[in-house]
């Protein structure tokens, strides 16, 4: 008898996302990677949607729940850091797949699910695929199972507002407990926890993660369990977002789009953060740079600042101002991510910046500088290659202090590994003493060039920044992402108090960092960024504008210093202020338009006040693990001071490097 071969080959696809979702992806423990590869995912979920099983993505499985993504399971699991024959308890059971992975490698395990029938059918299905060593208890999963405590590994598939003592309690001495944690109950960080003795904890911050909440008697309250979309929330939405769109300044294309009444808004402002929803969308950097024209022309703005490298920005800062010393050697912006400013967008700023600035005296030139502290070689260098001009004793003692750094040059990331696992010892005494050494003898070495002084001090400033990111980044998201954002919030006042108390700055950077954070899910997790500090410090003195796209393309990559890719974008996701906008253009034929937060409506007001999600598009775009990678929770009205949205975009276009050959030296964007 013949046996037709079936439609998908369900096995071929497991060994796919494990390869490309899981593998790819960082988790390296071969025994997580030979879980995932033995556990058939198809068949924990309903039959409708087996033909999505091997997707990198969450799937409802009824009852409000959902099965995580694959990469997730996979990095909790391998955060438990199981040797195999371990007793594992896992909170929230659903459908019962990430317990059958736990079951390829622990000895025994134990799975808590509150939902009745949820615990019901994960226990025939686990039972039937043989997993005899699977326990599936119906019960409150913040009280654990207290029967077979202590615990080896406890795992929880569900976010709470904390980590609930019971379950630390029946850790065994040694033990790893790894739960997501936020004050949102959308919004969470991952979250290891490790009992030292017995009253002893150790906790680290591992990733930001989004899963459904936590519910019982040391977790949320059952209303804040995901609840079915009511039939009369569809009207209610779709008048909000007709009364939106409506309520926007419409226009049909940014090169005639009139920006008078929001130049008018901005009013005194001395600060105007430009943000973008991606790192590679044509629109957003386009309608950044008709505003920042306009800024500059109408109401003096002094200088530019990006979420760029102070090196490479200086690079271009000394084109756009005519200097007259000579430029850095390198080219700007010549590693990953090349086209986030190596695009034409960007270049025909520069030669406008470059133009304008010719016919200005030199005080009044507007200047163009970096924010970021990724540049931490460039920056060592510019420090060496300053003090051999105007110091060379100093600049020898330079070579000793930053000579620490040396083996890490071609990854610094790996010094921060080695630096905080003890296996080297850390630079940062070396670095601060550098940049103190700097400061002490600001008034000496200024008279020799304010300018280049200035950008000697930032270098400094910036390695020893960057040497406790490096350091910081593996203790956890938090305290790596504020460290960048102060730094970058220090520099652009150090730029301000530079240039003097008349100064006003034009910030470029993503729409996560532009944004007041408090009005983000940024907040919960203890997240702070530019937008935010920039407000609590210079009050309405800042005028912050976000972007925003419902659909179209853009320049990115699928992982860390990958190829740059065309990517399609996604249409928004329900219940994002992007689907509200692109319904709004829907109905009103408002592809475009402008949305001051200020003048609102206050039933418009009230209707975006809601907390929904929002989108952002780094250097890297995975539309496949979208809801999970690429949204987070905010409350629009209060993160902005302005919205600029547009329906439909496309992606940045990167130089050819043909168009670049035969440049001359001082050109900063050299082949």
């Amino acid at each position: 008898m013949n046996v037709a071969p079936p439609l998908i080959d369900f096995a071929k696809q497991r060994r796919i996302m494990v390869e490309e979702h899981i593998g790819a992806r960082g988790v390296r423990s071969e025994l997580v990677l030979d879980a995932m590869a033995k556990v058939p995912r198809e068949c924990f979920l309903p039959s409708h949607l087996r033909e999505f099983a091997y997707d990198d993505a969450p799937l409802p499985i009824g009852e409000g729940q959902t099965i995580s993504q694959p990469y997730i399971v996979a990095f909790m699991v391998e955060a438990l850091n199981l040797s195999g024959g371990e007793k594992v308890l896992e909170i929230g059971a659903g459908s019962g797949y990430a317990a059958a992975v736990l079951a390829q490698i622990a000895g025994e395990v134990y799975t808590v699910e509150r939902i009745g029938e949820l615990a019901a059918r994960a226990s025939k299905k686990l039972a039937d695929l043989g997993y005899a060593n699977v326990h599936v208890l119906h019960a409150d999963g913040t009280q654990g199972w207290r029967e077979h405590a202590p615990y080896d590994a406890i795992i929880v598939a569900a976010g709470g507002p904390c980590v609930p003592q019971t379950l630390k309690q029946q850790l065994k001495v040694g033990g790893r407990l790894v739960i997501p944690v936020g004050t949102d109950p959308r919004a969470q960080e991952l979250v290891r926890v490790t009992r030292l003795s017995e009253d002893d904890y150790e906790s680290e911050d591992i990733a930001d993660v989004r899963f459904v909440p936590l519910v019982g008697e040391e977790g949320w309250a059952p209303e804040h369990a995901p609840a079915e979309p009511k039939s009369a929330r569809r009207l209610e939405e779709e008048e909000l977002a007709v009364r939106l769109a409506e309520a926007g300044e419409a226009f049909d294309d940014i090169d005639t789009a009139d920006l008078a009444p929001l130049i008018e808004r901005i009013g005194d402002a001395r600060i105007v953060l430009l943000g973008e929803a991606t790192h590679g969308t044509s629109e957003f950097y386009r309608m950044r740079e008709r505003i920042s024209r306009e800024l500059i022309l109408r109401k003096g703005f002094r200088f530019i600042a990006i979420e760029g490298d102070w090196p490479d920005a200086a690079r271009i800062d000394h084109y756009v101002r005519h200097f007259n010393f000579a430029p850095s050697e390198w080219t700007a912006f010549a590693r990953f991510p090349t086209w986030m400013w190596r695009n034409e967008e960007v270049r025909a700023f520069v030669d406008w910046l470059r133009d304008h600035n010719e016919v200005q005296p030199p005080e009044k030139r507007v200047a163009f500088h970096g924010l970021d502290l990724y540049s931490l070689y460039n920056s060592m260098r510019s420090v060496l290659t300053y003090l051999e001009d105007v110091d060379p004793a100093a600049a020898a003692v330079a070579r000793v202090r930053y000579g620490c750094l040396t083996p890490w040059q071609a990854d610094p990331a790996t010094y921060g590994r080695a630096a905080i696992s003890g296996r080297f010892r850390s630079c940062e005494e070396d670095v601060v003493h550098m940049l103190q050494s700097l400061l002490a003898k600001s008034s000496e070495y200024a008279l020799h060039d304010g300018e280049r002084f200035l950008d000697a001090v930032q270098n400094a400033r910036l390695v020893a920044n960057a040497e406790r990111y490096y350091r910081t980044m593996y203790y956890g998201s938090r305290s790596s992402w504020n460290l960048r954002d102060s730094h970058m919030f220090d520099t652009l006042k150090t730029l301000l108090d530079y240039y003097g108390p008349d100064a006003k700055a034009i910030v470029w950077a993503h729409n996560s960092h532009v944004g007041n954070a408090r009005a983000t899910e940024m907040a919960g997790r203890g997240e702070h960024n530019i937008g935010q500090l920039a407000r609590a410090e210079f009050g309405n003195g800042v005028y912050l504008v976000g972007f925003g796209t419902d659909h179209g393309t853009v320049a990115a990559a699928s992982g860390w210093d990958e190829p740059m890719e065309i990517k399609r974008v996604r249409p928004a996701l329900a219940r994002s202020y992007e689907r509200l906008c692109h319904m709004g253009s829907q109905a009103t034929g408002r592809a475009n338009f402008m949305l001051a937060m200020g003048p609102l409506a206050s039933e418009l007001r009230e209707g975006l006040a809601k907390p929904r999600l929002e989108r952002a598009i780094g250097v890297i775009y995975r539309p496949e693990t979208e809801l999970a990678s690429h949204y987070f929770q905010a409350v629009l009205p209060r993160q902005f001071d302005e919205y600029i949205w547009i329906d439909e975009t496309r992606s940045v276009t990167p130089f050819e490097t043909v168009v670049l050959e035969g440049l001359p030296d001082t050109y900063p964007f050299g082949v």
